[in-house]
């Protein structure tokens, strides 16, 4: 088995690249602004990039893709959000408490979850509320805009900062997991081993209880989820949450994620052997080569070649 990959980097489309890494510097200490492969980049502490393509035009981010959002591990979330709050270029989001409309500006400020859930339903809110249950206060996740109103989570208390994840949504999450640990190797997230899974039964219906803390309203369907890890970058799935199919992520302002791999050669043996589409490669990236595959929901996953 090859090994499974690193997190190299995730792909974003910018009007503005040099702005938006300029923000990125300000908000978040411990990054750096370069250029890899030829492309402005935003260096991460744990040896992960954020690289960015200049667009001329304002990317699209509808209809939905599999790529909603990436966040950072932040050393304390109530100073760093206060920090953001303080700051005119930062528009921190509320998240809402109920369909009623309370919100709160951090995860912790309101009703705790139940396990690793995130979030309760209306009928485990109701139960909150009659038995007198506090929000723990302290560390928790939270929201905020970037340049040209890119979505970012922050979380905390972690013991340094880094880019640590990306959230998505996926068709069929517990489909999605087979497919990465067939194909990538992958190995699950801690906390989130499922049930024994095959195709025969990996299609679980989206659940129909919405839950909260939500950056919408009405809630959020978090049920069923799945996530794997690469190196210490987790991606984190939640079943699509609107009507339609999720839409291709290549041109899209969230573009792909890239993993890297020490022999592009057998990667690309490997995943020709198992019937996984290729998008384009291999090619000449910077100082090395490439190629793109897409994902089990139309995401655009790019193997780079490390060693």
């Amino acid at each position: 088995m090859l090994p499974t990959p690193s997190f190299h980097h995730l792909h974003l489309n910018a009007i503005d690249p040099e702005g938006s890494i300029d923000f990125y510097t300000r908000q978040f200490p411990s990054t750096a602004k370069g250029e890899w492969g030829g492309h402005a980049a935003l260096f991460s502490p744990n040896e992960v990039m954020v690289l960015f393509t200049k667009a001329e035009v304002p990317p699209p981010t509808r209809p939905q893709s599999a790529i909603w959002h990436f966040g950072w591990h932040v050393t304390d979330t109530r100073k760093t959000l206060a920090d953001f709050i303080a700051r005119p270029e930062v528009n921190v989001l509320p998240l809402y408490t109920s369909e009623a409309g309370g919100s709160v500006f951090v995860s912790s400020d309101t009703w705790p979850s139940i396990g690793n859930t995130l979030g309760l339903t209306r009928a485990q809110i109701a139960e909150a509320q009659a038995a007198g249950i506090k929000p723990k206060g302290g560390g928790g996740f939270a929201y905020f805009e970037g340049p040209e109103r890119m979505l970012v989570e922050i979380a905390g208390d972690y013991p340094a900062e880094r880019f640590n994840h990306v959230h998505m949504w996926q068709e069929d999450p517990f489909c999605a997991l087979l497919w990465y640990q067939k194909h990538l190797n992958a190995p699950v997230r801690a906390g989130f081993e499922p049930t024994t899974l095959t195709e025969a039964n990996c299609r679980v219906p989206r659940g129909d209880d919405r839950s909260w803390p939500a950056l919408n309203r009405e809630g959020m369907f978090r049920n069923p989820r799945a996530g794997v890890e690469f190196g210490d970058v987790v991606l984190t799935w939640y079943a699509n949450q609107d009507g339609g199919p999720l839409a291709p992520s290549l041109g899209q302002q969230q573009d792909h994620v890239g993993l890297g791999v020490a022999d592009l050669d057998a990667w690309v043996a490997k995943l020709h052997g198992e019937g996984v589409r290729f998008l384009a490669g291999p090619y000449r990236l910077g100082p090395t080569r490439a190629m793109m595959i897409e994902g089990p929901s139309r995401e655009g996953i790019e193997l780079v070649e490390t060693a």
